[in-house]
């Protein structure tokens, strides 16, 4: 069977990058969070696949399962039926190959990718606002800090292995051809950094319209607020306070956007305010908004110098995925690995098309953070 090289390189390190990390909003009641009793606490944990150097038990399996399908919660995503029933499958075959590929890891490798791992969470840390919002957001994916460290580290040093045993060497002429060739990636549009206080006008629990007099009540009080709010109270502290919005009140319900992200009316009156000028009342289907504008970027395009390392990581990626096939199969022949559960033998399935190969698109752009 020809393997797919979607790795933990790709699960572990791209799917779970800071920049869809910090993406996904959490909130502490978000249903997704981690549960505190495991599977293997409460049934005999067995194994489900092993070999020289490699042993997968049903308690990783599940807890790396669930936590996918958390992480997918938190994005609003959710696989279609036919795809759920492969991911067991999927999730195992990966964690086969992260261990045949640790086994050819150096004490060097190791250390290199604990700090390519400390590198990512500390942009992690900066794009989310504060360590604290960071913490949130790998609560509501099921993660603790030790744990996202760990995964980062085993995923970098799974590249750095197969970079060094694929001999694979992005030169600096392909990251300029491939900058050169996609412009379109590498330009932001014009965006800007405001905080909000939303005001909920539907019930929390059932989604429900409130009634017109619970909808004067928190007209009113938005009134003061934003009263309040130009009188020069601290609107991060009246966000945390008031603001009903679950993804951005424990950051001072602080967003950065472009157009095109956020509703029609909320969008209008953000890209319409004046640096440091709090809205009006703004009304949406969600709610009632008050709004205050931190900053304005103009739209540019990211120069080469800038972007480089990140579109060398990106064609690393592609050249992994590309090369590493038969690699990691011969690996996992040599480890004589033996799957024991026949539910999660996998079943022979039409390829599709591999990145960068006609008909696929690139799994993410080099230029995003």
């Amino acid at each position: 069977m020809k393997i797919r090289i979607q790795l933990l390189v790709l699960l572990l390190v791209a799917e779970a990058t800071c920049t869809r990390l910090v993406a996904a909003d959490a909130s502490p009641t978000n249903p997704v969070a981690k549960p505190t009793i495991k599977a293997a606490d409460l049934f005999a944990d067995t194994v489900v696949a092993k070999g020289k150097g490699v042993e997968v038990k049903r308690s990783q399996l599940d807890e790396e399962v669930i936590r996918v399908k958390a992480q997918l919660a938190a994005r609003g995503q959710n696989l279609p039926p036919e795809r759920m029933m492969m991911l067991d499958q999927q999730i195992l075959d990966q964690l086969i190959q992260l261990q045949v590929i640790k086994a050819k890891a150096t004490p060097a490798d190791v250390e290199q990718g604990k700090k390519l791992a400390d590198k990512q969470f500390e942009e992690a840390k900066t794009q989310a606002g504060s360590e604290e919002s960071l913490n949130m957001r790998l609560k509501a994916q099921g993660l603790t800090r030790e744990e996202l460290m760990s995964k980062w580290t085993e995923g970098e040093c799974a590249k750095i292995v197969l970079v060094r045993e694929l001999k694979i060497d992005v030169t600096e002429a392909e990251v300029k051809k491939f900058y050169d060739d996609n412009p379109s990636q590498f330009e932001e549009p014009e965006m800007v950094r405001a905080s909000h206080i939303l005001l909920s006008t539907r019930n929390m629990d059932t989604n429900k319209e409130l009634p017109d007099d619970k909808k004067a009540a928190k007209l009113k009080l938005a009134e003061e607020l934003v009263k309040r709010a130009r009188a020069g109270e601290d609107f991060a502290k009246l966000a945390k306070e008031y603001s009903e919005d679950p993804g951005s009140k424990d950051r001072g319900g602080e967003y950065k956007f472009p157009r095109g992200q956020m509703v029609k009316e909320f969008e209008l009156a953000a890209f319409g305010l004046k640096t440091n000028q709090v809205s009006d009342v703004v009304t949406t289907q969600f709610g009632y908004h008050i709004i205050k504008l931190s900053e304005k970027f103009p739209a540019k395009k990211h120069e080469l110098a800038e972007v480089s390392p990140r579109i060398k990581d990106y064609l690393t990626q592609l050249a992994i995925q590309k090369q590493g096939g038969p690699y990691i199969e011969k690996l996992r022949k040599d480890a004589g690995v033996e799957i024991l559960d026949e539910q999660l033998k996998p079943v022979e399935t039409p390829e599709p098309a591999a990145a960068g190969q006609p008909g696929a698109k690139p799994e993410a752009k080099p230029a995003s953070k």
